[in-house]
């Protein structure tokens, strides 16, 4: 199968630049499916075109799949997989322009933000319309010419196939992750397992398109396997809230409502995820080369000035500016997820033990393969410990740091259990300084979709009243103080989205 980009921007040949693939040599990639060639048909002052060839190799991928793969033995290696683009060929573009994707060019750091105007063509199943519904709302112009049948015989009709030309203006990091989410919808038939993490890969590929997609719910449901618990958690992090916002979801899924057989007969790993106390919290995950650094995207690349900042990325900004305010050395992330404030804090040198829990043992597996456990330095793995546990249960491992995080912690704790964990952080642990963050819900008119809390898994969600109670109440009870910090936009009458308040003891 073949992909093409190219480019009229003079000079054209800026695009070898991009894409970190120089125009003079042919370049090939060994995939676990086959292998992946990037070669330039033609590279001038005026136009340049890069190809991505992917050849697969059935016997490869035939041994990749597990037992109980739906394919009849023969179709397993008689198919179109070696012709039309697919979810083969978006793995094999994530891997072979992964520093494009994430919009960094050291050689040229001034390109990635720039506009081009690109012609990306290539053979795609799916069909015109739904190439015509995905691709034209941000901005492509869509040309798909239907592949007949059969040639020889014009009667019998046209294939499910088209050759699909898309011409636009847009930064070449915004089109490779567009394709990299939507040629697997367009192809609607993943060759791996659609575990979790894909929701991680398709919000961060997503960024700033795909949440005002009219098709956002179509393309969340191929591109996860049609597996709909999963299309679910995507769509509520959409939002640009991170794990904070449940629009009305049903309504974002206006198509393909029927119950896949995926759905049917495999387990809701979601569900590994969920413990009584409270759900995983997940935001994006870090760069490839490490922890997002501030004012940075999640690929890498600088934050866009014109984009908002996701609130999830606000909290981690305010919790480690106040931090660093307090001087502290020693911080655990106590509800951690998957590890991203964890990742931050290791990126600092100043912070020289860190800790990490999580009642979520699958939380806590996602975390090491982020943090890349198996590949850390050992002066950076020894400063870390990461641990199952939980807060309604006194354990020694949470005492002994400066500072404790619980960021979008309490509202997924049963009210009733709310002193236990109260008695385990400010009681047991007892560090000397306490960071709580928590949705204030008087801010969630602004929201206009939203309808009851923002996440399925709260328990509560307090106003700024009822949380200065409890702040009170805790400082009573324990011996702290406590100040209050807002974060993210703030309203005049509503205040803003985050409430944080920050306890101390003496």
């Amino acid at each position: 199968m073949l992909l093409t980009i190219s480019t009229t921007a003079r000079p054209a040949t800026d695009l070898g630049f991009l894409l970190h693939k120089h125009p003079d040599r042919v370049q090939e990639f060994g995939q676990s499916f086959g292998t992946a060639t990037v070669f330039y048909p033609e590279a001038g002052e005026d136009r340049c075109t890069a190809a991505l060839l992917l050849d697969v190799d059935p016997v490869a991928l035939v041994r990749s799949r597990g037992k109980t793969s739906a394919d009849f033995s023969l179709s397993q290696y008689v198919n179109d997989r070696p012709y039309a683009a697919s979810s083969l060929m978006a793995v094999a573009l994530a891997d072979v322009y992964r520093t494009a994707r994430g919009g960094r060019c050291k050689a040229r750091p001034e390109l990635p933000g720039r506009p081009l105007p690109l012609e990306i063509t290539l053979v795609c199943r799916g069909g015109a319309e739904l190439a015509e519904g995905v691709f034209s709302p941000l901005g492509w112009a869509v040309e798909a010419q239907a592949v007949p049948l059969d040639e020889g015989f014009p009667e019998w009709g046209d294939s499910r196939y088209v050759r699909l030309t898309l011409r636009g203006t847009l930064r070449l990091a915004d089109a490779l992750n567009q394709l990299y989410v939507l040629l697997p919808v367009l192809d609607d038939n993943k060759h791996y397992w659609v575990a979790p993490d894909e929701v991680d890969k398709l919000v961060r590929a997503g960024e700033g398109w795909l949440r005002e997609h009219p098709l956002r719910g179509v393309i969340a449901r191929r591109y996860l396997g049609r597996r709909w618990s999963l299309a679910r958690t995507a769509l509520a992090r959409l939002a640009e809230l991170g794990d904070d916002t449940e629009e009305q979801l049903d309504s974002a899924v206006p198509l393909e409502a029927d119950t896949s057989e995926q759905d049917a007969q495999a387990p809701d790993q979601d569900a590994t995820a969920r413990e009584p106390e409270r759900a995983t919290r997940t935001e994006t995950e870090p760069a490839p080369d490490g922890p997002a650094q501030e004012g940075a995207t999640q690929d890498g690349a600088a934050q866009d000035p014109a984009r908002p900042k996701p609130l999830n990325l606000l909290r981690r900004e305010a919790v480690l500016d106040t931090l660093d305010r307090l001087g502290v050395n020693s911080v655990i992330d106590l509800g951690c997820g998957q590890g991203d404030l964890v990742g931050a804090l290791l990126s600092r040198p100043r912070h020289t033990r860190v800790g990490g829990s999580d009642v979520s043992a699958f939380a806590l597996m996602i975390a090491a393969r982020r943090l890349r456990l198996d590949r850390m330095p050992d002066s950076k793995r020894a400063r870390l410990e990461l641990f199952q546990g939980s807060l309604t249960y006194t354990d020694k491992r949470f005492a002994g740091y400066d500072a404790a995080v619980l960021m979008e912690v309490i509202e997924h704790v049963d009210p009733q259990r709310l002193g236990a964990l109260e008695q385990v952080v400010f009681g047991s642990a007892k560090p000397r300084y306490v960071l709580v963050t928590t949705p204030n819900v008087e801010y969630n008119p602004r929201y206009e979709f939203l309808t009851g809390m923002r996440h399925r898994d709260h328990r509560f969600e307090w106003t700024r009243a009822e949380f200065a109670a409890w702040c009170d109440s805790v400082c009573a009870a324990y011996g702290y103080g406590v100040s209050y910090e807002p974060i993210g936009e703030q309203d005049p009458e509503l205040g803003a989205p985050t409430q944080m308040g920050v306890f101390h003891r003496d």
